[in-house]
């Protein structure tokens, strides 16, 4: 990867949808260079999919919560398949700590998150936070700090 490559992982983190032309324009290539490099990038797994950001208050979701459970290990074969079919869980990740995994949803009310909550105890104890606010979205990794060299041991970058 090269610093092309980082500006157009840049570009498309910042817009997924911005148009061919624009991207070739903004790193200074063709056009169909442009598109190679953005699939090779793909074929070697860097970008992992496009998709749109969704505001769930304004789908009908205003609950939005964080739910660490402690879990023992042999029960991860029947939790990954519970946890990735529910429609309300935006990301679950094993972690670190005297929780095993903490996991983000969003829900319509309180009473459907207790539910769940009630479901997700059979996997063990829970812990719960129901957020307020956010103070800041997911926006990405700072492709710029790497590109400027503020960054210099990354390995992504060929020198």
């Amino acid at each position: 990867m090269d610093k092309i490559d980082l500006k157009l992982i840049s570009l498309l983190q910042k817009n997924s949808r911005m148009p061919l032309k624009t991207l070739a324009a903004e790193v200074f290539l063709s056009s169909p260079a442009t598109a190679a490099r953005i699939e090779k990038l793909v074929s070697d797994g860097i970008i992992s999919g496009y998709s749109a950001t969704l505001d769930h208050k304004k789908l009908g979701f205003p609950i939005t919560a964080f739910i660490n459970l402690e879990m023992h290990p042999q029960d991860k074969p029947d939790f990954y398949p519970f946890i990735s079919a529910h429609p309300n869980v935006l990301e679950c990740s094993c972690v670190t700590g005297p929780y095993s995994m903490i996991i983000k949803v969003a829900f319509a009310s309180t009473e459907e998150l207790d539910t769940f909550i009630n479901q997700l105890q059979i996997f063990g104890n829970t812990q719960t936070q129901i957020v307020f606010s956010t103070a800041k979205c997911i926006s990405g990794v700072d492709i710029g700090k790497i590109e400027s060299g503020e960054y210099p041991d990354t390995p992504v970058l060929k020198k």
